[in-house]
């Protein structure tokens, strides 16, 4: 796909992030994405040293490529492995094929963090990229843009190698902790998302269940001299109403409190047709 000769902000959708502390999933280019950023707010990370890497946590589980961990600075995986830990991820190392997958409340997502936009293989970048969208349901790609030379270069890769619009959608980022910072929030967000499809799949799950049993209730108490308490008895100790209907009298009272007098009632409801022919439901 050529290069537009007039390219409009407007024209391209991608994910940016205004700072460290507000991100969005989606939303148009900025003209600050074709800026060149200061290269001192960066943090001095390299300057760290390396520490021991945890392997505590309850948020979820962070694995990353053990090929593109050997690509980083040591002091930048220290970072990482202290950023899990306070925000209480478990970190383990695997050849996988993305750089990073996540897992979330049971959701996987899966992520390529470009460190070094330029001095990389972008041929080798997108062919990777275009495989592994198919693989993940959620896929994205991390790319740090430090200046306006990288973002231009990034923008004409782009089309290039025909991405889609928002497939997958691509993060641009100004350095490398603001990144994985953002790979993080994108984790969470999507974790948080999926436990509360599954809170609402419950509750609705629970809502059928109640309106079931109401109808199991006043179907049951249109037996003549069976209340509530008898219904929900029969529920819990034969079950559905076709089990009722089979259950003999010495069953009833064997697994149930009734009275011999309402086990003869229901068995004779469900056989005598005078019987179940007779009540209405109320």
């Amino acid at each position: 796909m050529q290069l537009p000769a007039s390219l409009h902000i407007s024209d391209i959708t991608f994910t940016h992030f205004h700072s460290h502390n507000n991100y969005k999933l989606s939303s148009p280019i900025l003209p600050s994405l074709f800026c060149s950023v200061n290269m001192n707010s960066a943090r001095g990370y390299r300057e760290s040293t390396p520490s021991n890497l945890s392997n505590s946590g309850c948020n979820g589980v962070c694995i990353m490529s053990t090929t593109w961990k050997d690509e980083q600075h040591p002091s930048f995986i220290n970072f990482i492995s202290s950023f899990l830990d306070a925000n209480s991820y478990r970190l383990n190392f695997m050849p996988i094929a993305p750089d990073f997958i996540f897992n979330c409340g049971g959701l996987s997502v899966a992520f390529i963090f470009v460190t070094n936009w330029g001095s990389e293989d972008t041929a080798s970048i997108f062919s990777k990229i275009q495989k592994l969208r198919g693989q993940f349901a959620h896929f994205y790609v991390v790319v740090t843009l430090p200046t306006k030379e990288q973002n231009d270069s990034f923008i004409r890769s782009y089309f290039k190698y025909g991405m889609e619009l928002g497939r997958p959608t691509f993060i641009p980022v100004q350095d490398l902790e603001m990144g994985f910072e953002k790979i993080v929030k994108v984790s969470h967000a999507r974790g948080v998302c999926k436990r509360q499809d599954g809170i609402a799949k419950l509750r609705d799950e629970r809502e059928k269940s109640v309106q079931s049993m109401d109808i199991y209730v006043k179907v049951v108490t249109s037996i003549p001299g069976i209340d509530n308490h008898d219904a929900n008895a029969l529920n819990q100790a034969i079950g559905s109403i076709e089990a009722i209907a089979k259950a003999s009298k010495e069953y009833i009272l064997e697994n149930t409190d009734l009275s011999t007098e309402k086990a003869e009632t229901i068995t004779r409801f469900f056989r005598d047709p005078k019987y179940y022919l007779g009540p209405k439901i109320r």
